[in-house]
């Protein structure tokens, strides 16, 4: 029998799922025929799970109620331009149905190709109604070429060149919002934002508009504002935002920029690389040092190889080095970087290699070991996490994760992830929670594992959840999700909703049920931050006439009414609206907004960072 609600999946990692009945196909709907996989070159396997077929347009969210969660068939939408026909879970759940075998534990059968990959570069992945790794729209992967081998990055640059215009149509985006109007280099203010206020260091010249002239009782100060530094007009990255107790540091194409956290004027002068940042460290060390990397050159074969280890308090350079190309197949063409303690672990497409952050010695290489393994993706912080893809074209094909000891790269555990299940984020490092999708199942899976790799349990949830993820159509990217925050004992994701409020889910690590709910107080979305002192700190977002807050969710006790911590103004609330692609952090009481890619366009004056305090 079907099990309820009630009951926590069985049998760990792998135990049979329930699934609804089946739907009928949708008019003028069809599928994809298989696509064949690469053929294996010298040297390592080649990945048909990732090798990109040709790209389709994006595809619009679903329609219809909240999806099931983990364990139950998806149905992929129509494609776009496409009517749209309601999800196959308006009708009532199937518990109570007999349960039919989920694809965990039981015998599959091998497909003729194995994982069939996703879209081309520029184009989101495909996503499954209900799963909560599903990205916001624009913004191709910032590392198009990780983990693929020769054949497949010329594959992936093919599919470039078709369609390239497309790309930059959708680079660069985030919330699902109208656009608002950008100030006009030449003409002043459409939307009200000012030049560069403070010290004038965006763009040579100081505005005296008052952001905090008519602010009412009990709304936040906008402490500073920034503008961004010219960039080129094909777009670029922006890809870090690291706050210390005195200095807001920010990456803008070939720049680091410093502000005072309480005012806005520089605290050290721009840091400048020859070439544009291609990776940073998000995470920085106890003493406040980061690692940047920019590319070798301009040209279609430079390499993202060149690291420089920065000082946030000073703005000092300290080391920097070359990383080296790897074996046959394994490049720099771009690069993953985290921190893990004092180590910096550097991906190449198939390995990794570690360096002292403080002298920039080299510690050990994570290269490919037993039955054909490639490391694919790192992720860093509380631990340091390998995920490696195995025995690819194999009948055998499948990931495995695994801990490294940071000072030495031993393997503490290795955890083997089930045949068709692809490894796609980090939601936490401590403890250790992994989601994965199958594709071909259409099922998405979240799991917490114990110290030692085994599962402690499967996230069991009817939520369609939305952590706002980036793109990561070629690339791993395992910590790419933004809002999603855990302690030792919860996991708080918030729900997907195309209007009006939605609600943050706590889920018990334990049992991997729900142990409760709160619903946004505004008519926008609430997005989990971080956990501090015992509270769940969450970002409301604005709307185009309202400013977002920052609120306080008590995770003990038995009221869950979020608290206002910070009401951010009316009077700004186009210009906090308008970081599409952004990235957000609350830190001793100030709440920090910055872009994470520039759109290039020389008419406008692009947003760069925005700081609000009491």
């Amino acid at each position: 029998m079907a099990q309820p609600p009630s009951q926590p999946p069985q049998g760990g990692f792998g135990a049979p799922q329930d699934q609804p009945p089946q739907q009928p196909a949708r008019p003028g709907a069809s599928e994809a025929p298989a696509t064949p996989p690469a053929q294996g070159g010298f040297g390592a396997p080649q990945d048909p799970r990732e090798a990109p077929p040709t790209p389709q347009p994006p595809q619009a969210p679903p329609a219809g109620p909240p999806q099931p969660g983990y364990g139950y068939p998806q149905q992929p939408q129509p494609g776009y331009g496409y009517p749209q026909q309601p999800g196959p879970y308006a009708q009532p759940g199937p518990y109570g149905a007999p349960a039919a075998p989920g694809p965990y534990g039981q015998p599959q059968q091998p497909g003729p190709y194995g994982q069939q990959p996703g879209y081309g570069y520029g184009y989101p992945q495909p996503q499954f109604p209900g799963a909560p790794g599903t990205p916001p729209p624009g913004g191709a992967s910032r590392n198009p070429f990780k983990g693929k081998p020769a054949l497949v990055v010329s594959a992936a640059v093919a599919a470039l060149l078709v369609v390239g215009g497309t790309v930059w149509a959708v680079s660069g985006g985030g919330d699902k919002k109208k656009p608002v109007a950008e100030q006009s280099a030449a003409t002043g203010s459409a939307s009200g934002d000012p030049a560069n206020p403070g010290d004038g260091s965006g763009d040579g010249r100081k505005d005296t508009q008052d952001l905090n002239a008519g602010r009412k009782p009990g709304e936040a100060k906008v402490l500073w504002y920034k503008e961004a530094p010219d960039a080129p007009g094909s777009g670029a990255d922006a890809p870090g935002m690291w706050i210390t107790d005195k200095t807001a540091v920010k990456a803008a194409y070939k720049q680091l920029l410093a502000y005072n956290v309480g005012d806005g004027n520089p605290t050290w002068a721009p840091v400048t690389f020859p070439q544009k940042i291609c990776a940073v460290t998000r995470q920085q060390s106890a003493d406040g040092k980061v690692v940047v990397a920019y590319m070798s050159g301009t040209s279609d074969r430079a390499k993202c190889n060149h690291l420089q280890q920065i000082d946030l308090n000073t703005g000092k350079k300290g080391w920097s080095l070359e990383v080296p190309e790897g074996e046959l197949f394994d490049s720099t063409l771009s690069i993953e970087l985290s921190l893990t303690g004092r180590t910096l672990m550097v991906g190449r497409s198939q390995s990794g290699i570690a360096y002292d952050v403080d002298s920039g010695k080299k510690l050990f290489e994570k290269k490919h070991y037993g039955q054909a393994c490639y490391p694919a993706g790192f992720a860093g912080g509380a631990r340091l996490i390998s995920v490696s893809w195995c025995d690819a074209s194999q009948a055998n094909q499948h990931d495995e994760v695994q801990e490294l000891d940071p000072a030495t790269g031993k393997v503490k555990w290795t955890k083997q992830i089930p045949k068709g299940w692809t490894v796609e984020r980090a939601y936490s490092l401590d403890p250790v929670i992994l989601y994965s999708t199958n594709e071909d199942k259409k099922h998405w899976n979240i799991s917490t594992l114990n110290t030692d790799g085994s599962i402690r349990s499967q996230v069991d949830s009817k939520a369609s959840f939305d952590a706002k993820c980036d793109y990561a159509v070629l690339d791993r990217d395992l910590q790419g999700c933004q809002y999603v925050a855990s302690d030792a004992g919860t996991l708080y994701l918030p729900t997907e909703a195309s209007s009006g409020p939605n609600e943050i889910v706590a889920v018990n690590l334990a049992t991997g049920k729900e142990k409760w709910r709160v619903k946004s107080p505004s008519d926008t979305s609430m997005m989990p931050i971080k956990v501090e002192n015992g509270k769940l700190i969450a970002y409301v977002q604005p709307s185009y006439s309202a400013g977002g807050r920052i609120v306080a969710v008590p995770t003990t006790g038995a009221s869950r009414t979020p608290v206002t911590l910070l009401q951010n103004p009316q009077g700004t609330a186009q210009i906090e609206d308008g970081f599409f692609s952004k990235d957000v952090d609350w830190v001793d009481g100030r709440f920090y907004i910055s872009t994470t890619h520039l759109n290039g366009n020389d008419k406008t004056k692009e947003k760069l960072m925005l700081a609000f305090g009491k």
